[in-house]
Parts: C-alpha cells; sequence; structure tokens
C-alpha cells in the first residue's frame, strides 16, 4: 500500500525517483534545505518497500506529531548527546537484520559550516555500507547515488562524497552547506 501510495504522489508531484533503495546501510541525505526533504526521502524509501529509521532532534517528538514520527521510523536524538542512541543504533546495525539509518548530513536545514560526521564515523564503526541519497531541487529529482565503505581516510573518502554531491542543490539551494567535515577542517585536508 505504502508503495503505490508514494509512486503515485511522486508522480502527482513531478518529482522523479531514480536508483534501488537500498537494504541495509547509513543513508546519506544531502543537501538537507528543507523539511520536505524527510517527507521526499521517506516516498522514494516506501516507493521501495522499505521504512528507514531517521534520527531527528527530540524537541519534535512532542504531542502528536512525536507519535507520527515514531511510526514513521523515527528516532528522536539529543543533540547536546546523542551518545545513547548512537550505542543502540550500533547494537541494532550489528544484529545481522537489514538496518538503514537515514542521517541528515548537515544536521540542520539551515546554511552551515561543515557537515557532521556521524553518517562517515557511525558506517566505519558498524562496518555498514554509506549510502550518498540525494535531493535536488532545480531538476525535481531525488533518489540514490552509489554506496561506499567507510576507510581510514576521512579526506579520501569525503572527496568522493563532495563529487558526487557537487551537482546537487536541495530543494532550497541557497542554504546548501558544501560537503566539509569539521574533521577535515582540524587535518588540514577538503577541497
Amino acid at each position: 500500500m505504502r508503495s503505490r501510495l508514494a509512486k503515485l504522489v511522486l508522480r502527482l508531484s513531478g518529482w522523479t525517483a531514480v536508483g534501488e533503495v537500498p537494504r541495509t546501510g547509513v543513508l546519506v541525505g544531502a543537501p538537507h534545505t528543507s523539511n520536505w526533504d524527510f517527507v521526499m526521502m521517506l516516498l522514494i524509501m516506501w516507493r521501495g518497500g522499505v521504512t528507514p529509521r531517521v534520527l531527528i532532534k527530540k524537541e519534535l517528538f512532542r504531542g502528536p506529531l512525536g507519535w507520527l514520527l515514531t511510526r514513521l521510523g523515527g528516532l528522536p536524538v539529543d543533540r547536546a548527546n546523542p551518545g545513547s542512541v548512537v550505542r543502540e543504533l550500533m547494537r541494532e546495525a550489528r544484529s545481522g537484520e537489514p538496518f538503514l539509518l537515514i542521517l541528515a548530513a548537515e544536521g540542520t536545514r539551515k546554511k552551515g559550516e561543515y557537515w557532521k560526521s556521524g553518517f562517515w564515523r557511525i558506517g566505519r564503526s558498524a562496518k555498514l555500507p554509506i549510502v550518498l541519497a540525494f535531493i535536488d531541487g532545480p531538476s525535481r529529482t531525488a533518489g540514490f547515488g552509489p554506496t561506499m565503505m567507510a576507510t581510514a581516510d576521512v579526506v579520501a573518502d569525503m572527496d568522493k562524497v563532495r563529487e558526487f554531491y557537487r551537482d546537487k542543490r536541495g530543494i532550497h539551494p541557497e542554504r546548501r552547506t558544501e560537503p566539509l567535515l569539521r574533521e577535515e577542517l582540524t587535518a588540514g585536508g577538503g577541497s
């Protein structure tokens, strides 16, 4: 049912979904420039018959919205203390069951200085593939690009990520944050 609904909504809204929906991995959702990004990624995942886990700031889980977000795969995160939810996710990821976690690399819909490194750290620690997913408003296209395994070289890994996201703009291109991790800044790397 969800799959048919998702296909219908995407078709009626004029968006094109590309790529195969993965079953396991850490999915980088970028550029994250709008509240609609969450809805778009859910539709694309449902189109492929998958309900992912999504980290969302805990403040949004108040009242009836909390119930809805939980039903849609949302996991509340205390951004000041994310350790406990990350540990639980690592246990889930290592269970051997299909596991797909969506993370907004920017961590916010506003333009920032750098991406959050959680997707890279979780992918590397759990030995899960990192799936590059995107939303590109100007072309009205969203979906999945390449999959990669994190290595010990964050700068080299992020060079691959930057190349993929080079032409992806998001729904509000002016809010797009360039794919650069704080770790790269301190290591002297980046483009």
